[in-house]
């Protein structure tokens, strides 16, 4: 089966929570990639919403292996909570393995998150304040703390010998904040240490003997590529590389390995926090679609931003990704609209552009080029088979398609499992 990568193409939230639990059926691994608590999955169930903030979207498969990957920053207060709940819900948690590469979120991180995003002023970037721009720094910086340090408390102590002066330095000159003691932390992270033993693990060679026997291996990742540091709108973006050559870089994989790059688009667009959207819906119309949708964060609960559907960046995901086969989500939202518009490119200063350009300036001032197809007009909650779609739903499925670069094979029609369009029998 190979190697699924399994990427957000536009601002996240498209939905990977619920394709990778459908995937994870088949898979004997489901590797979470890269970001950290600031991004959140749901997968419906029986009519159980379970959240994921940390943990794979696959832990509800008994069978299935799920990794938190090296390129994962977790806050062990955080990941410890996730796994109390689940095993209240009777979630089997023996196949849990995290990474000893995966770096942790420290008690000075969200701290230093927020102080840094309140100096901003006008130009803050909409953070979460869960310390996870402050945990990837000094993972760079080479002063950050991995999970498997966990396991070497003398070898931590030492670190934050060298670590917490640093960091003391910042909040108490700089911000005018309390100091952290050398005391506390260690008393904390030693619990952590003695709870979260039973899961670190080095997951190398079980997803190398994954792969070499030739079983699906999903990398989940968090956000989406219009977030990823380098390629989306900076810098309002997230601080890890949600494309899919990040998702390779935090699972520890080669590009040879992968058999399909699977990109998730919402049937419209949506993003969190600030930065530029060129089809946002400030008015009714995207009230309407907010609701209906119920485009509120998994993780934060703040209301999403509304737009259309993009194509412009839905090809510039396909391109970047390498995006082979798309899943489309949500798209019972647009049941009832009577007209549905997609933006097929922009102008920016009287010339056209086809994709998000680099400049944020640029971008933000652009006019975005619309096409507008008629609506449906009644629901397709019910609806399993592709050609059984309403003619207008299938015309704007194939003109997605058309204008992103690649086929959509999967269409999800309501949050549960069952309420899912196959159009891949492997799927």
């Amino acid at each position: 089966m190979g190697v699924i990568v399994v990427v957000g193409g536009q601002w996240g939230d498209e939905g990977k929570g619920k394709v990778v639990d459908l995937l994870a059926e088949d898979a004997r691994i489901v590797l979470r990639s890269q970001g950290g608590n600031n991004a959140g999955h749901t997968v419906v169930v029986d009519d159980r919403t379970f959240k994921f903030n940390l943990i794979p979207s696959g832990i509800l498969h008994p069978a299935t292996v799920c990794v938190i990957g090296n390129g994962v920053v977790l806050d062990p207060r955080v990941l410890l909570e996730e796994v109390e709940q689940l095993e209240r819900a009777g979630a089997d948690l023996s196949n849990l393995v995290i990474s000893e590469r995966a770096h942790m979120i420290m008690p000075y991180h969200p701290v230093l998150d927020r102080l840094e995003e309140a100096a901003r002023g006008d130009d803050r970037l909409g953070t979460t304040f869960r310390g996870v721009g402050p945990a990837y720094s000094d993972k760079v910086r080479r002063i950050g703390f991995r999970v498997g340090d966990l396991q070497k408390l003398r070898f931590l102590e030492k670190k934050l010998d060298f670590v917490l002066p640093l960091k003391n330095d910042i909040l108490v000159k700089l911000y005018s904040a309390a100091p952290f003691t050398k005391e506390s932390i260690l008393e904390e992270y030693t619990g952590y240490a003695s709870r979260l033993d039973r899961f670190i693990r080095d997951p190398f060679p079980i997803v190398q003997e994954a792969v070499a026997s030739g079983e699906r291996v999903i990398l989940e990742g968090a956000q989406g590529t219009m977030l990823d540091l380098d390629l989306g709108t900076y810098p309002y973006v997230t601080s890890s590389y949600p494309s899919s050559g990040g998702a390779l870089a935090g699972a520890g994989l080669g590009p040879r390995h992968v058999s399909t790059t699977l990109g998730i688009f919402k049937a419209y667009t949506t993003r969190v926090g600030y930065g530029p959207f060129p089809t946002e819906l400030d008015d009714a119309q995207g009230e309407y679609l907010r609701e209906r949708g119920s485009e509120y964060g998994t993780t934060t609960g703040r209301p999403r931003r509304v737009g259309w559907f993009d194509a412009a960046v839905a090809r510039y995901a396909v391109a970047v990704n390498g995006i082979d086969s798309i899943a489309l989500t949500k798209l019972d939202v647009l049941d009832e609209l009577e007209v549905v518009r997609v933006c097929t490119g922009y102008v920016s200063k009287g010339m056209p552009e086809d994709h998000p350009m680099a400049n944020i300036s640029h971008l933000k001032h652009l006019e975005p080029q619309y096409e507008e197809l008629p609506g449906w007009g009644r629901s397709t909650r019910e609806v399993r088979k592709f050609e059984d779609l309403p003619k207008e739903a299938v015309s704007y499925v194939q003109r997605l398609e058309e204008l992103a670069g690649a086929q959509v094979d999967l269409i999800s029609v309501g949050p549960g499992r069952e309420e899912t369009i196959r159009r891949r029998e492997s799927w």
